[in-house]
């Protein structure tokens, strides 16, 4: 079951372009500045993640308030400024880019001059960050986006891992 699951995982696209405009992926940009949008059409998606490169840095990447880009604080990917998010953006004729590799108090946040969006739908992040979840909804013709941020809900009465076995909390 788990190599189905990887092999399904594994034909995932790693991003989507909506209406040419808007670009969402899990991470983030890249450290050369010379990628486009033709060139993520052509990564080998079908694999696992490489430690660099633009799969890598779609997966992994992060922004940064500095401009330039820098070694990340992960390990894998790269941190990207407000100038790599501009110059993105222009060579690519996109509008912004939305992401989610990063929990935010309020659920989003909206940085580099409103053109690079963070979404992180996960509330209260491994029981224990106390953030807000929120989702995105883009709408109308010019793909406003608007942000409904959400807390989390306290969960059922269930011992531990109760749900990830039949026997258990069974007796």
């Amino acid at each position: 079951m788990a190599d189905l699951f990887t092999e399904i995982f594994n034909l995932l696209p790693l991003c989507h372009c909506i209406n040419n405009k808007i670009l969402l992926m899990h991470g983030g940009l890249f450290r050369d500045e010379n990628v486009t949008l033709d060139d993520l059409r052509k990564v080998d998606r079908n694999r696992q993640p490489p430690e660099s490169g633009a799969m890598c840095e779609l997966l992994w990447s992060d922004p940064q308030m500095m401009c330039g880009t820098s070694d990340s604080k992960r390990g894998v990917g790269t941190m990207f400024g407000p100038d790599v998010t501009k110059k993105f953006l222009q060579k690519n004729k996109l509008d912004y880019i939305v992401r989610s590799h990063e929990v935010k108090q309020e659920g989003y946040e909206v940085i580099h001059d409103g053109k690079c969006i963070t979404v992180f739908s996960a509330p209260n992040y491994c029981d224990q960050m106390g953030n807000k979840g929120a989702f995105i909804n883009i709408t109308g013709d010019d793909l406003t986006p608007k942000f409904t941020s959400f807390e989390a809900v306290p969960h059922p009465n269930v011992k531990p891992m109760a749900y990830a076995n039949p026997l258990f909390g069974l007796f």
